[in-house]
């Protein structure tokens, strides 16, 4: 059915406590952050409405809270980079020595070893997001291939299967990309576009396994996001009655978050952990395929760009300024 052990899984994460800890405090942060703006903003606009009728100040209330929700919205946009850097890359760091038996420390200082393990492979966050964003156009033109074999198969309603199919592998491939930085990460490659060049070819000419598995999970992150959703809505509701003028949106929109917010700290390392299990087992022996390299090439820009970056070990300054364009 999958290539993949839960438990052992599990018997991971529990290690990298620290990062489990971390991860829930940054993301269950980030939630709160959206509901206390998001909040403001909305007593904001309660406030101003006090100078008008009861359906001015619904509107400018409602106003207030979309817009205090946008603002913390954009703060975050622009602090993924460092999300990425700090938070995911340094689990997967310590993900990816546990999987090689390698001996991690305890506490903070897990935080402090991964974290510069991070920093030699990737030099500045810039770069690491840049690859990051390369790595999901590629991942997306497979998944895209896949969608073409199917709509070209003399089947009736294959267009709304492969549709649908294809909606569904854009959810699962969501964590694949990481894994692709994990096996840069492995590989202790001084040239880190290089390396995600060849984890890429890997993964394409793997790709029936590593799709496999990765719907798998979907299902079951998904799954768990929703019942964690059903959850959250009491006491989303709850914060929605506090807020001046009852958002009635509300609280399906905090539910949303705190499901979110549970999904990014504990489900999606629970999938990450899992697919390496299953990428690292599967390429174990196999070289980069010169045939599904030139596939990848012709069919990607974003490959071409990857592949653009590499220089012998050393970064293009296109690629030092974490450009992607």
């Amino acid at each position: 059915m999958w290539d993949f052990s839960i438990g052992g899984a599990l018997a991971m994460m529990a290690r990298t406590m620290p990062f489990i800890v971390l991860r829930m405090a940054v993301y269950f942060g980030i939630a709160i952050g959206y509901v206390l703006v998001t909040g403001t903003g909305a007593g904001v606009g309660y406030g101003v409405g006090g100078f008008g009728d009861e359906g001015f100040q619904a509107n400018s209330t409602l106003w207030g809270g979309v817009m205090g929700f946008g603002i913390f919205g954009a703060i975050m946009y622009w602090a993924r980079e460092y999300i990425l850097y700090i938070v995911k890359a340094g689990h997967i760091a310590v993900l990816v020595e546990l999987i090689d038996g390698k001996p991690i420390p305890d506490g903070k200082s897990q935080i402090t070893h991964a974290t510069a393990v991070v920093k030699q492979r990737f030099v500045q966050a810039s770069v690491l997001f840049a690859i990051d964003q390369l790595i999901k156009g590629v991942i997306g033109a497979i998944t895209g291939l896949v969608r073409g074999i199917l709509s070209i198969l003399p089947l009736p309603g294959v267009r709304q299967v492969s549709g649908i199919l294809h909606a569904f592998l854009r959810v699962a491939v969501g964590f694949i990309d990481e894994i692709i930085l994990a096996h840069a990460i492995r590989t202790r490659s001084t040239d880190p576009w290089g390396s995600a060049k060849e984890a890429l070819v890997l993964y394409g000419q793997n790709y029936k396994i590593m799709l496999k598995n990765a719907a798998w999970l979907a299902v079951i992150v998904y799954l768990l996001s929703f019942v964690v959703f059903l959850v959250m809505l009491a006491p989303a509701a709850l914060v929605v009655y506090l807020m001046p003028g009852a958002w009635a949106a509300g609280g399906f929109v905090f539910a949303l978050l705190f499901a979110w917010s549970v999904k990014a700290a504990l489900l999606e390392p629970f999938a990450i952990t899992c697919l390496m299990q299953v990428y690292f087992k599967t390429i174990e022996g196999q070289q980069p395929d010169p045939e599904w390299e030139a596939r990848l090439e012709q069919m990607s820009s974003h490959f071409r760009k990857l592949k653009a970056r590499i220089t012998g070990g050393v970064a293009t300054p296109a690629a030092r300024n974490g450009e992607i364009a």
